[in-house]
């Protein structure tokens, strides 16, 4: 089987995650930096990627199984060491449990609705979810070197962060309301065939 550029992308994506982990224990600035570039490369990735095999008519079935699923290790991954780390802590957990419940539920209903073959497209609200969560998920990431570099005034670049991280959960909450719905009436409307 002939490789397509794009599924290198996102074969990439996965092999980031053990070095994303390894190097987020790192201690001071190494561990602030690094990761927050890793995981800014894997967001640009899953971007590229998609850019790319629609341009070139490159897309794949490989592509379209590791693709979600990338998505979901790097972000799953980098919320569970923010909240191991204290950097999500307290009530901010529950915007971390609504984002993972969401992938999974997206997931298990993508997976039911592809036996029908009946196609879930991303809606833009949904695409502009996953950039707020990649964009709070980086900010978070810098830990104390972010706040010395991003001077956002009055406020530390983790509570800029967390307030990001809460709004993509209310989108997050939004979209999976509308993929949900689609999901039950198509459910519905075969139980009644």
């Amino acid at each position: 089987m002939k490789f397509k550029f794009p599924n290198y992308l996102t074969i990439g994506r996965i092999i980031i995650v053990p070095i994303f982990v390894l190097t987020f224990y790192l201690p001071g600035f190494y561990g602030d930096v690094i990761p927050f570039f890793l995981f800014v490369i894997a967001s640009f990735t899953d971007f590229l990627d998609g850019l790319l095999a629609r341009l070139y008519k490159e897309e794949s079935k490989l592509g379209e199984l590791l693709d979600p699923i990338a998505d979901k290790i790097i972000v799953a991954t980098a919320l569970i060491l923010l909240v191991m780390d204290g950097t999500i802590k307290n009530f901010e957990v529950i915007a971390a449990i609504i984002i993972l419940t969401r992938e999974i539920l997206i997931s298990g209903l993508r997976e039911f609705l592809a036996k029908g073959q009946v196609n879930l497209p991303v809606s833009n609200l949904a695409k502009l979810k996953t950039f707020l969560q990649m964009f709070s998920i980086s900010i978070l990431l810098t830990g104390e070197t972010g706040n010395k570099i991003l001077n956002f005034q009055d406020y530390n670049a983790q509570t800029i962060g967390i307030i990001i991280l809460w709004l993509s959960a209310f989108l997050t909450l939004f979209t999976a309301y509308d993929y949900l719905r689609k999901g039950i009436d198509h459910a519905i409307s075969e139980d009644n065939k």
